[in-house]
């Protein structure tokens, strides 16, 4: 009985760790999927990965059937340079006109800084000017406009501003890229009506334009009144003709100015009204669902594969 106790105890002992190991590698195996299994589970889900994968490529065909087509209007410009002449002469005359030039606001040698006008173009100041003049607060808020009414539905607090407008037209409409390489500019417009894209795109390049032309024409009278008055107050024969180049200098940007429609942006090619919708892409929206249903699909089955209860050796 003793030895027979021995045997048994020896053979409990031996089989305890060997017990242990086998069911610490089969539950370590539950963690892990060789490439063998993966197949095998992959085909037994096959039907589930079909489905799974139809109705979501089918769900985003219809989402993007859905939502509002939209249109971009593309203007290709490029800036102008219209001080360069002027800038040479006064960068000449900058030593008998230093003082001068300072007091009246001029910089000598500066050309018209290209991106200047680039900031002109996507400035917050153009941008909600030109969404007054042209009433675009119901277009861009259609959603929160009652027409018939001609009143905002939202509450007091949730009216769009001018300041909304802008910032939902900087973000979502106007986009503005230039190439280094050629030094032309592109301004795109991006909405649901492609009228309406083509007409904002060449009328932001136009209010653009005013806008630098008519500053300049400020500027440069007010440079005129300023050297003329100068020009009366000294007896230095140097100085009041050195005053004098640089008045006709004024006098012609102020001329070239009042004469040039395109001051500071020259078209190059217009914004015509698109005739095809840039999104939503339906192809590429069933290509993402295929896509998203695929993975989620296999994602799934792996996991229900990895979470299936094990059976365990008995001891």
């Amino acid at each position: 009985m003793s030895m027979h106790g021995a045997v048994d105890g020896t053979i409990r002992n031996t089989q305890g760790p060997a017990g242990a190991r086998e069911d610490s590698v089969t539950t370590a195996g539950r963690d892990e999927v060789t490439l063998q299994e993966l197949i095998a589970i992959l085909w037994r889900g096959k039907w589930v990965i079909i489905a799974t994968t139809i109705v979501f490529a089918v769900a985003a065909g219809v989402i993007a059937s859905v939502l509002p087509k939209k249109y971009t209007a593309t203007v290709t410009v490029s800036p102008v340079s219209n001080k360069s002449g002027r800038s040479d002469k006064m960068g000449s005359l900058a030593s008998s006109l230093g003082g001068f030039a300072a007091m009246a606001g001029i910089t000598l040698g500066a050309d018209n800084d290209k991106a200047e006008t680039i900031a002109v173009l996507q400035s917050d100041v153009l941008t909600q000017q030109y969404i007054e003049d042209n009433d675009l607060l119901p277009v861009l808020f259609e959603k929160k406009w009652d027409a018939a009414n001609r009143k905002w539905r939202t509450d007091p607090e949730d009216t769009p501003t001018l300041w909304k407008a802008n910032e939902f037209f900087d973000k979502r409409v106007r986009s503005v890229v230039e190439d280094r390489k050629s030094g032309m500019v592109t301004l795109k417009i991006v909405w649901t009506d492609p009228e309406l894209a083509a007409r904002w795109a060449n009328g932001m390049i136009k209010v653009t334009n005013d806008y630098l032309r008519n500053k300049a024409i400020v500027e440069s009278e007010r440079h005129i009144e300023y050297l003329s008055e100068q020009a009366q107050k000294t007896d230095i024969v140097q100085v009041r003709s050195a005053i004098y180049s640089v008045l006709e200098s004024e006098i012609r940007n102020v001329m070239l100015a009042r004469g040039t429609e395109e001051y500071a942006l020259r078209v190059i090619d217009p914004a015509f009204v698109p005739e095809r919708k840039t999104s939503p892409q339906r192809l590429q929206w069933v290509a993402a669902g295929f896509a998203g249903g695929l993975f989620l699909s296999v994602l799934g089955l792996c996991v229900r594969h990895l979470l299936r209860p094990q059976n365990r050796p008995l001891d």
